[in-house]
């Protein structure tokens, strides 16, 4: 039996792979697509991108036409260099640079020599394109938007890298795809299929016709149009107000989580990253470190979150039954704690309850909280980590699954942090009270402080935030409508609540209502540090700002930082008030407060900044010129500035 089973098997085997050579050589055409390249020239037909809209219809983003110049290296044959490039106005060692790299993505299939040729250029190289064999042109299609907003939001189109087209076989040389924003994350279905033909040449290298018929020609499929959640007279409105400002506006609508306003400052033109132009333009924004143009304020700054956090103080503290509404705590003008130190309040001093310590902002009465929350566990790391635990239940300290691709998740310490931070022990609840009033080592972006203001407005509950509301033909990730629910009990928002909407008619935002709209809102002055020579300094304070309206059944939760800002009614206040009324009421009553907006520019304070962050650059440079300086010392560069907040 031995005998006979191991030369069937190999019988068997030899038989089955003679019938599978058979087939991929004689039946199955489709594999000498790949082994006959020589014989058969390749074709894209790449379609248009998806329209993108707002979540009113609104189109913010089309197409418009663009050529690409292709090359073929092993074709090219007699080209007239100096025509060539006084056509196409380049320079003769472009032009050997551009055809050496050619070369080695592949001498036989095309790749981008020249792209994005608008109509005039394409136009003239047209009419002479029979005179350059080995060249031929590529339509493709670039964007084109109809507003001057939302770069952050958008995006931008890029070629594709060598590293990318090993990676994916969609992919070739000269291809375009989408980069951040909305362009990168559905990436998939804006790009749509792009259609292939195959061309059967003969001995002399001339097209004769379709291979096989065009048995396997494909035909291109448009990108599909997508909805954003995004509001963009909002967008457009939030972005007007932040001129000459730096900082971050996110706004959110509780019931849905869907992002109505994602407002970076400053920005750019969406418009300028399109075209022939758009490397030496990336290229400039890139290079700016001081305004940081690239980067998304709104979901990359982390800050203390300063006063706002009082509310989740007020919350855990509630949750842990260490105190009721009704709870007392005396201010001082401040609160004394752990061998005479002092935490200053300037909330004028008093008998506190929680209601006044909202709309009065009381440091020295979230403080006490803060403290009987510690205490009620036997141990500092116990009672940290459930105080981390509510804290993170509101989506902080966390990536929080929005549909976008840059973020930073903040921090929400626990007894790790401070074991790492105190590895011999003896600290407790003195030693972290900064956590109490959003100082210590909690930090929040601005999406962060617009989802938790979305949570209370919501009483316990939110979605993940997102920005796409439709796609043509899809069904919206389930993620996007799945309730989070916090670890705080709907009972204890009422009194917070209550609190938060005494600010505007009591307390630190008082001169910021507006009239027939009842907001909750929560003022928050970050002090801000940087690091200049190495030393460190104060420089103007960072304005927040929190709010959501109405009182019930909230419409838009919202946070503004605004770097330098001064205290948070200053700048960030009156920023967020005109946004809320503009969403819910479509115009502006207060136009007083819309005018000195509109013209408040803080460049003289980051004026102020910018010299010393270049002064500091250029110490740093002197001290590497001097012999005295150790080859493997490195200058000291100013870090992005560190806030502390009251």
């Amino acid at each position: 039996m031995r005998k006979v089973l191991l030369p069937s098997i190999i019988i068997i085997a030899s038989i089955l792979l003679l019938i599978r050579l058979f087939y991929l050589q004689v039946i199955n055409d489709s594999f000498k697509l790949k082994s006959e390249n020589n014989a058969i020239k390749i074709k894209y037909d790449y379609p248009e991108r998806g329209y993108i809209y707002d979540r009113n219809g609104e189109l913010l983003v089309a197409n418009q036409p663009s050529y690409d110049i292709m090359v073929i290296p092993r074709e090219l044959k007699n080209i007239d260099t100096l025509e060539f490039c006084q056509l196409l106005n380049i320079t003769k060692e472009d032009f050997l640079i551009k055809i050496a790299k050619a070369k080695i993505y592949s001498p036989r299939l095309p790749s981008v020599f020249l792209p994005q040729l608008n109509k005039l250029e394409y136009a003239a190289f047209q009419e002479k394109i029979r005179k350059f064999e080995g060249f031929y042109i590529q339509k493709r299609s670039l964007r084109d938007y109809q507003v001057n907003f939302g770069a952050n939001i958008f995006g931008f189109i890029t070629q594709v890298n060598e590293k990318l087209v090993e990676k994916n076989p969609y992919y070739n040389s000269g291809d375009l795809i989408g980069k951040q924003g909305v362009e990168e994350s559905y990436e998939t279905i804006l790009r749509g299929i792009k259609g292939v033909k195959y061309i059967q040449k003969d001995k002399y290298n001339r097209e004769i016709g379709s291979y096989k018929g065009g048995k396997f020609d494909t035909i291109a499929v448009q990108g599909e149009d997508i909805n954003l959640t995004i509001d963009m007279e909002l967008q457009k409105y939030g972005e007007e107000l932040m001129i000459n400002k730096r900082g971050g506006i996110v706004a959110i609508e509780p019931s849905t989580g869907e992002i109505l306003a994602l407002v970076t400052a400053p920005s750019y033109d969406p418009a300028i990253l399109v075209g022939r132009q758009r490397s030496k333009n990336y290229t400039k924004l890139y290079n700016d470190s001081i305004s940081k143009p690239l980067y998304d304020r709104g979901l990359l700054g982390e800050f203390p979150p300063g006063s706002p956090f009082k509310i989740l103080t007020g919350l855990v503290g509630l949750q842990e039954g260490v105190i009721d509404e009704k709870t007392t705590f005396m201010c001082n003008h401040g609160f004394s704690y752990a061998r005479g130190r002092f935490q200053r309040c300037h909330c004028g001093g008093g008998v506190r309850d929680l209601h006044v310590g909202i709309y009065k902002s009381c440091n020295a009465y979230f403080s006490n909280v803060y403290l009987r929350t510690i205490a009620k566990y036997s141990k500092p790391a116990v009672a940290v980590d459930a105080w981390s635990n509510h804290v993170k239940s509101f989506g902080l300290g966390q990536f929080m699954g929005y549909d976008l691709p840059t973020g930073k998740k903040g921090k929400v310490p626990d007894s790790k942090t401070y074991k790492k931070a105190y590895p011999n022990g003896g600290w407790r609840g003195t030693t972290i009270i900064s956590n109490a009033i959003g100082q210590g080592e909690v930090l929040m972006t601005p999406i962060q402080l617009a989802n938790m203001m979305a949570a209370i407005g919501n009483r316990g509950y939110y979605y993940t935030p997102h920005i796409i509301k439709k796609i043509e033909g899809e069904i919206i990730d389930k993620k996007f409508r799945t309730k989070h629910v916090t670890t705080i009990d709907r009972k204890y928002f009422e009194p917070m609540v209550s609190g938060l909407a005494d600010v505007y008619n009591l307390g630190t935002a008082y001169a910021l209502k507006v009239e027939g709209i009842e907001i909750c809102g929560k003022t928050g002055t970050a002090e801000n540090y940087g690091e200049v020579n190495g030393k460190r300094t104060k420089l103007q304070d960072h304005s927040i700002f929190v709010a959501f309206a109405p009182k019930d059944n909230p419409k838009i939760a919202i946070a503004v930082l605004v770097e330098h800002g001064h205290y948070g009614a200053q700048n960030a206040g009156p920023i967020a008030s005109l946004m809320i009324e503009k969403y819910l009421k479509r115009k502006i009553s207060r136009m007083d407060l819309e005018k000195k907006m509109f013209e408040t520019s803080l460049q003289n304070e980051y004026n102020k900044y910018n010299k010393k962050y270049m002064d500091s650059l250029l110490v740093n440079r002197n001290l590497i010129n001097k012999d005295t300086l150790k080859k493997t010392e490195k200058p000291k560069t100013p870090i992005q500035p560190k806030t502390v907040t009251q």
